[in-house]
């Protein structure tokens, strides 16, 4: 089975400079990105069965990766 990353970069390659930016210089948006970014990996722990859990937890994890990058993405449209 496949696993589709989906690190920040790879999710908005055309805000790459924007993102590095934002890590630098404001440390709100750095620390979502580090939750993002580990929210995700546990995430593609579950997928791969590495980390296996019950749906409802995995798909909790995705809304909240979700719920995270839409902040996240609304930080790089202010910028």
């Amino acid at each position: 089975m496949s696993i589709e990353h989906h690190d920040l970069i790879h999710e908005l390659p055309e805000h790459r400079e924007r993102i590095h930016d934002l890590k630098i210089s404001n440390n709100r948006f750095a620390k979502l990105f580090d939750e993002y970014h580990d929210v995700t990996k546990q995430v593609e722990r579950m997928e791969t069965l590495t980390e296996p859990v019950c749906t409802q937890t995995e798909e909790t994890l995705k809304l909240k990766r979700l719920q995270l990058k839409d902040q996240l993405f609304s930080m790089l449209q202010q910028a």
